[in-house]
């Protein structure tokens, strides 16, 4: 006789459960259906974990010699390199402010958006807005930094500067070159990614607005509450739980922060531009002998921060919303 696992109902009643060779047997069929889908992730996903040893050993290029084993030295030299510490941690620092900065920037922006949709009458011109602002998105980012670089080409076909030429702000011949100026390449970045995502970001928002009680808006006509008003303190506060939450779920991602910053920027602004990933491709590609120990090293580092970032945006979903995101 097989023997059989006994589990308990909501009701405290004991029922007999098949074992478990036998259960997969019966159900062979579906998981035959699920072992591809295991394989690609097992494969994709977890088989290139392996690469973390790379972080321990000494190793700059395939066929010079076998890997030494170096413990934490990648780590200290991260962290306490005179030489290579000072990059690390500036595209570290870099890494946290333009993240940071942008999520507030576009959240703020997309809400903004959203409440001047939802207050607008006219269906069909919302439709066309809407469609207009949802383009950009789809639009890869290489694209995007083709188009902004003619825009801000520091020369007489560049946009920009013609308008400001023409204006009397800069004389002729003069050029601003917003691309490679530290000063302005930050406000650069952040007008480019409202640019880009601002549109996208508003479907939430809107869908939140769809759900608001209209008999919200009537008390507050009743009251004889202006436009503005209502705005204020109907909308507002219906929009407060949503904003939260999506500041919540995008701060776990601040550090997977990559191709936007890789299209715009160039050597001459690196002190306010270089981000982890970045700089990691740097240390990978862009030297005849790169350092695979190191910048595993570094790339684990980020994925640990990562992993904070998820654990603490987690607890704080928990807090506010009564549940996790993981």
């Amino acid at each position: 006789m097989s023997k059989q696992n006994k589990g308990f109902t909501s009701t405290g009643a004991a029922i007999r459960k098949k074992p478990l060779g036998l259960r997969i047997w019966q159900n062979r069929g579906f998981y035959l259906m699920f072992l591809p889908v295991f394989l690609f992730v097992l494969i994709m996903y977890y088989w290139p974990m392996l690469g973390i040893r790379f972080s321990f050993f000494e190793y700059r290029a395939a066929g010079r010699g076998a890997m030494t084993w170096v413990g934490l030295q990648h780590f200290e030299t991260m962290f306490l390199n005179p030489i290579k510490a000072p990059a690390f941690w500036t595209s570290f620092r870099n890494t946290l402010v333009l993240s940071v900065v942008k999520l507030l920037i576009t959240t703020f922006a997309s809400v903004i958006v959203s409440i001047f949709l939802n207050e607008m009458r006219n269906i069909h011109a919302k439709k066309a807005l809407q469609t207009i602002i949802y383009l950009p998105h789809f639009m890869s980012w290489a694209v995007v930094a083709s188009i902004f670089s003619l825009f801000l080409s520091p020369s007489g076909t560049g946009l920009v500067n013609g308008v400001l030429q023409s204006m009397g702000v800069l004389k002729n011949g003069e050029y601003i070159y917003f691309m490679a100026t530290p000063s302005w390449w930050r406000p650069i970045y952040y007008l480019i990614n409202i640019w880009k995502e601002t549109g996208w970001g508003t479907i939430i928002f809107l869908a939140t607005l769809s759900g608001i009680n209209p008999e919200l808006y009537e008390a507050a006509d009743i009251d004889g509450a202006s436009r503005g008003q209502k705005i204020w303190y109907v909308t507002v506060p219906a929009l407060a739980n949503t904003i939260i939450t999506v500041l919540i779920l995008n701060l776990a991602k601040v550090m997977n922060l990559f191709e936007s910053v890789f299209v715009l920027y160039n050597t001459a602004v690196y002190d306010v531009s270089d981000v982890i990933s970045t700089y990691i491709y740097r240390q990978t590609f862009a030297t005849m002998n790169p350092d695979y120990g190191f910048s595993t090293a570094v790339g684990l580092f980020k994925s640990l921060v990562g992993c904070v970032l998820v654990l603490v945006c987690n607890w704080a979903s928990k807090k506010t919303r009564g549940r996790g995101i993981i």
